[in-house]
């Protein structure tokens, strides 16, 4: 189950507060609202009851009475219903309602001369019943409806609940404003990353962001120098050694090249030996040339227009390939913007690791993408490159599993480095893909239409 993002959480919080906070706050208000309006019920009933009761106790009291219509005579309005008890029974004013309404033990109460309260339900009804004593043996029974009060307790919960829900939905945005506010300095160190790890070295921080950051932007900018003073001193150093070599090597190549001239003046494990020299005084010579150019992709790219096409054919007659291998897919433009001297040595390294490699290329196509991301695929005849390795070979002074089963030590192991650092440094990035037979190096290059 995936995790929820930190302003998932905090706004999540900040709605669960709300929401139960709002529930305490219903709660409270529904059992407050509740006693309070029962309370005035019952006061009003109890008083309605003794008036009544007063009433029937007068009427009670002449000769001969009437009881029904005694009971007809009191001004009960539609929500009370009067009931007497008699010695010699009960009596109502409608055959709906009798002696089976009126619990036991408020019957005992009344004969034993006490008032009562009690609520109770009739028909499904909640009802309120008042029992008077009128004198031995005589009660009298007043039954109120709580129809309308119920229902304003259903109005009440439905109105405090819909409320509960508006809190709980006001308390989610409230979280979610404030943590888009909060995370937002958190969002400006993970952009300044994403910049810095894409080459640009002069992204930092503003201090005055927010005060309560000040230590982790300086702190930020403070990792940021020290890493591009480390990155700087080791292209240097890298840069200082590689033509420190170039001179010495200079002056081995020719002392080489003198002992291949004289080859036939020379025993033959003389030969072998100095046709070994000559070999590797040329390796060194192409791993300090790369070494150079390895220190040189760590300065950004100087973007300008250039006709990719014609540096493509222009790749491919250097390394004495037929120009044909170049392909324009559809009605692409041919002119990219982008750093010529990287796309160049991109491309003639991918053609070299073809060649050295992969059976020879069989074709360099060139595309261009949604968004202006330049495309450079370059497709060789070889086994291909497993799986576990597509990552590795751009890696610096690794060579793939082809290297070793077919050039032997020949090559340096920069080559493809290179060539993901000339993406790098665009924007875009290399990699390896399948097909039906060989490997296609791709090179994606954002930005390329300029």
């Amino acid at each position: 189950m995936t995790r929820l993002g930190l302003r998932a959480r905090v706004t999540a919080a900040f709605a669960v507060g709300a929401l139960l906070l709002a529930l305490a706050m219903a709660l409270f208000s529904y059992d407050l609202t509740r006693r309070s309006l029962l309370d005035e019920r019952e006061r009003t009933a109890v008083r309605a009851a003794y008036y009544d009761a007063a009433v029937v106790r007068s009427g009670l009291d002449t000769e001969d009475p009437d009881v029904v219509a005694v009971l007809r005579a009191l001004d009960t309005g539609s929500t009370r219903r009067p009931l007497l008890h008699l010695p010699d029974g009960w009596y109502a004013r409608t055959a709906d309602i009798g002696a089976g309404a009126v619990p036991v033990e408020l019957q005992r109460m009344v004969a034993a001369g006490q008032p009562g309260v009690q609520r109770i339900r009739v028909d499904g009804q909640p009802t309120l019943l008042v029992g008077v004593p009128l004198s031995a043996g005589v009660g009298y029974y007043e039954l109120t409806s709580l129809r309308e009060v119920e229902a304003t307790f259903q109005v009440v919960g439905l109105a405090l609940t819909a409320v509960a829900i508006m809190v709980a939905g006001a308390g989610a945005a409230l979280g979610w404003y404030a943590t888009r506010h909060s995370v937002r300095p958190l969002t400006a160190v993970a952009d300044a990353a994403e910049r810095i790890a894409a080459g640009d070295f002069a992204t930092r921080l503003d201090p005055t962001t927010d005060p309560d950051l000040t230590r982790l932007s300086s702190s930020f900018n403070h990792m940021v120098d020290q890493l591009v003073r480390r990155i700087e001193r080791d292209r240097r150093f890298a840069a200082d050694v590689s033509h420190e070599l170039r001179s010495p090597l200079q002056t081995l190549a020719a002392a080489a090249s003198v002992l291949t001239r004289r080859a036939g003046h020379q025993d033959e494990r003389t030969a072998t030996a100095a046709g070994l020299v000559v070999d590797e005084v040329a390796r060194f010579q192409r791993l300090v040339d790369d070494l150079i150019q390895l220190a040189r992709t760590e300065q950004p790219a100087h973007r300008e227009p250039v006709e990719v096409a014609a540096l493509a054919r222009a790749a491919c007659r250097s390394r004495s390939l037929p120009e044909h291998l170049v392909e324009v897919v559809g009605d692409a433009p041919t002119q990219w913007h982008v750093d010529r001297r990287r796309v160049e040595q991109t491309l003639l390294n991918l053609l070299e690791n073809a060649v050295r490699y992969g059976g020879g290329p069989v074709g360099v196509r060139l595309s261009l993408r949604d968004g202006g991301v330049g495309v450079i695929d370059v497709d060789d005849d070889g086994p291909g490159v497993p799986e576990g390795d597509r990552e590795a070979i751009f890696d610096r002074f690794v060579r793939g599993r082809a290297a070793h089963a077919r050039a032997g030590t020949d090559g340096t192991g920069l080559g493809l480095a290179l060539v993901a650092q000339h993406a790098a440094a665009h924007g875009g990035h290399a990699t390896v893909l399948d097909r039906d037979r060989g490997a296609r190096f791709r090179v994606e290059l954002p930005g390329a239409r300029g």
